[in-house]
């Protein structure tokens, strides 16, 4: 039985088999503003190894002569001393291989260009590695490698203005930016708003950041809760840093190969590896990072940081 046409007109369904149509880039939603490799200082190296030479830490390095006092006539003599043995930070090699299929990228490059789609989303995924590293890694990840005496932990749980304050005494001089998961920013501003001192904020970067302060607290979903980028239960615990961030500053660095064959961005290469016989043609992709904290107190955490209490106001 023929369908039965209302209107005697072309239908919809006919009309859009002539109709052009609007076409996004592939959209990957596990992408993240990755804010802090905005915020952090970054030292190229040219050899991949990030030597961190300190003075032996002490009250008075070095004695002198200070006063009016005639019977002191004699000025002290001595050295600062260096530590013997000091860290060595060797660079890690993220990489990936990608794949592209020849013909798809012959025929179906119109008008997004199929081979650069694939390479700028490898790309993307590789930088979200990187700053889950610079936080988690095992070795050089800023977590593991805050000292002892900078780790503080809440008093109720609930990251609230003197837990933050907390911190700001560990990282006197020269703070530059708090780190946190987004749900623990939003728990320290529910905190805030309870207090009724409710954070003031800027715009950095592009983005908009409330401040502590005067210290941007930056988000990222690298500091898990409970081991999670996305929790599924409102509680949860999570941990937040505060960071002095470059080298002059005695700070964080973040750490990247300088001049690299085959550069992209920084600290990352793209290298053509051929076309098979199946006419898949190849790329690898390697991103090498790491960091380095010059100084122990150029960074605290506090820990055990509560993210689901919530507040009903009448």
């Amino acid at each position: 039985m023929a369908v039965l046409n209302p209107l005697n007109a072309l239908p919809p369904q006919s009309a859009y088999q002539l109709a052009d149509v609007n076409k996004t880039r592939p959209q990957f939603a596990a992408l993240t503003p990755r804010w802090l490799t905005s915020f952090l200082e970054f030292k190229g190296l040219k050899s991949g190894v990030y030597r961190v030479n300190k003075v032996v830490e002490g009250e008075t390095p070095l004695d002198v002569l200070c006063g009016q006092d005639p019977s002191l006539t004699e000025i002290p003599r001595g050295f600062v001393a260096y530590e013997n043995q000091p860290r060595e930070y060797i660079l890690n090699a993220i990489t990936t291989i990608l794949n592209v299929d020849t013909r798809v990228a012959d025929v179906f490059s119109s008008p997004y260009d199929q081979t650069l789609e694939q390479l700028n989303l490898a790309i993307e995924s590789l930088r979200e590695r990187q700053e889950s590293q610079i936080i988690n890694n095992d070795d050089y990840g800023l977590l593991k490698n805050v000292a002892a005496s900078q780790r503080v932990s809440t008093r109720h749980g609930s990251p609230t203005p003197d837990d933050l304050d907390e911190l700001l005494a560990k990282v006197w001089k020269e703070p530059s930016f708090f780190l946190a998961h987004p749900r623990a920013v939003a728990a320290f501003a529910r905190e805030c708003t309870r207090r009724g001192v409710p954070p003031a904020t800027a715009n950095l970067f592009g983005g908009v950041f409330i401040l502590w302060r005067g210290v941007p607290i930056i988000p990222t979903d690298k500091l898990f809760v409970d081991g999670l980028k996305k929790p599924k239960s409102l509680a949860g615990k999570t941990n937040i840093l505060l960071i002095r961030s470059g080298e002059a500053h005695r700070g964080v660095v973040g750490l990247y190969q300088s001049e690299l064959p085959g550069e992209q961005s920084r600290g990352l290469a793209v290298r053509f590896r051929g076309v098979n016989d199946q006419g898949v043609a190849s790329y690898l992709l390697s991103l090498y990072c790491s960091a380095a904290i010059l100084a122990d107190d150029a960074i605290a955490v506090l820990e055990d940081v509560e993210v689901g209490n919530y507040y009903e106001y009448k």
